[in-house]
């Protein structure tokens, strides 16, 4: 949060999952809000703001079921109740209660419609308690697409804005908004029956011109995707070769060929036929959300929507 502060992003930010030994002080000073799970997190917060000289903005967070962070329904009361006497003593203002789904991807849930009732039964609980909070929110993506009764005052908009679609079995017309490539560093020729990279996991089965990708796990790409994963280049398919190492993997183009510099897509929106986030996903038995927030600061980013630039320059060929 104070990252984005020091970066002139004046938007309301919301900050959470503090360690038991956060200062509270400066991020207090910083104008970002604060959620509180417990009655022992909010008077924390409250010292802090005390020692600031400032009020806290805060989000009391409930715990409708998903059993994480956030408050239980049965405490609930007391953390509304010392919520309130804080606000009366001038160090916290209560702007916000939320909450989070747990099965806000799967249409029809049941679990989905009680924790819809416990939120509400937390703000009308707060509300009575003498708090005014003016941001209810709950939603997620699936659950600000498919559940327009969720949306309350806020969504947390997450894997949508990659665009990817967030409800299983639903469609809303979302587009990719993220392309992964690198550039081909290196060519080689090899015969039938060579092994490749560590452990020799992956063997040819032809004459195979093979070429060296340099991006690897240190950037995000997940090493156990080798003999699995596709990526795109020279118009098709490949496969990639063997465990991806650290900074590299290797791309097996068979009998097709490739030159130095040529662009190689990870993963797409798949207009052109090259993978996308969900199949890398699931090559690699796990989400998209895993597969993006892997990606390190070492790759750079490059904004086509207007035109900007920003992130690390290439740190070396080919990056």
């Amino acid at each position: 949060a104070l990252r984005l502060r020091e970066a002139g992003i004046t938007a309301p930010v919301l900050s959470w999952l503090h360690a038991h030994d956060t200062d509270f002080r400066r991020v207090i000073a910083a104008t970002v809000d604060l959620s509180a799970a417990s009655c022992h997190h909010l008077a924390r917060i409250a010292a802090g703001a005390a020692e600031a000289g400032m009020t806290a903005m805060v989000h009391l967070k409930v715990d409708t079921g998903l059993c994480r962070n956030g408050e239980s329904p049965a405490r609930w009361p007391a953390l509304v109740a010392l919520a309130r006497r804080l606000e009366q003593k001038g160090l916290i203002w209560v702007r916000g209660v939320w909450s989070h789904l747990v099965n806000a991807g799967v249409p029809g849930h049941l679990r989905t419609a009680r924790q819809v009732e416990l939120f509400d039964q937390a703000v009308a609980l707060a509300r009575a308690g003498g708090l005014d909070p003016q941001v209810r929110h709950l939603a997620n993506s699936a659950a600000g697409l498919g559940l327009p009764g969720c949306r309350y005052d806020l969504v947390r908009a997450g894997i949508g804005l990659y665009g990817v679609e967030p409800v299983h079995g639903r469609t809303f017309g979302l587009r990719a908004a993220m392309t992964l490539h690198g550039r081909v560093i290196l060519v080689k020729r090899v015969p039938a029956g060579t092994g490749v990279s560590y452990d020799h996991r992956y063997v040819t089965t032809v004459d195979s011109t093979l070429a060296l990708v340099p991006i690897g796990y240190a950037d995000g790409v997940p090493r156990t995707v080798g003999g699995r994963a596709e990526v795109w280049c020279g118009g098709r398919r490949h496969p990639v070769a063997g465990s991806v190492a650290m900074d590299q993997f290797v791309v097996d183009l068979g009998t097709g060929s490739t030159r130095l510099g040529d662009e190689v897509v990870v993963f797409g929106p798949g207009s052109r036929g090259e993978p996308t986030v969900t199949e890398w996903a699931g090559w690699a038995d796990t989400i998209p959300h895993e597969v993006f927030t892997r990606l390190g600061d070492r790759i750079p980013r490059r904004y086509v929507g207007e035109c900007r630039t920003r992130g690390v320059q290439p740190d070396r060929e080919g990056r």
